[in-house]
């Protein structure tokens, strides 16, 4: 079976971020200027177009704001995993932050673990962390513990 492709975690743009996921922690970019955060992580703020950024850490609960099925065609590490959830998140706490990932349903479930049954637009979830190499910690969310998934 062929890999998975794993995103390059020293791009200098986005290195703060998968040194955090690898810490298990969520982080978005904040503004030092005006204390916008943003994600994805850009040079500069979108908001008021400063250059200097940090990274903060967010509490990693959201719900479900959009979402899809893969079915194929896949890159060759996905083919065995069709068909699969791609969910968008809104961030509880930065609710124009969203992020894209992928939704299991436990810590080391595969990414076909939840059948497209069980998801609805406004489920609540949580992150969790999984580490897919060395260098490299995969976000993915959850539904939230008080959640139950009946299709």
């Amino acid at each position: 079976m062929t890999a998975i492709p794993l995103p390059y975690g020293d791009d200098p743009d986005t290195k703060g971020f998968w040194d955090a996921t690898r810490d298990k922690r969520l982080v978005v970019q904040r503004c030092k200027a005006c204390s916008h955060c943003q994600f994805p992580p850009h040079p500069f703020c979108a908001q008021c177009a400063h250059d200097e950024t940090e990274w903060v850490e967010a509490a990693g609960r959201g719900q479900v704001w959009s979402f899809g099925i893969a079915h194929g065609p896949t890159l060759p590490g996905f083919q065995n995993l069709v068909p699969y959830p791609m969910i968008v998140v809104e961030l509880e706490e930065h609710p124009h932050i969203r992020m894209v990932g992928s939704l299991v349903a436990s810590p080391d479930a595969s990414i076909n673990s939840v059948p497209a049954s069980a998801i609805r637009i406004g489920l609540p979830v949580d992150i969790t962390f999984t580490a897919v190499s060395d260098d490299i910690t995969l976000p993915r969310w959850m539904p939230r513990a008080s959640e139950s998934l009946k299709p």
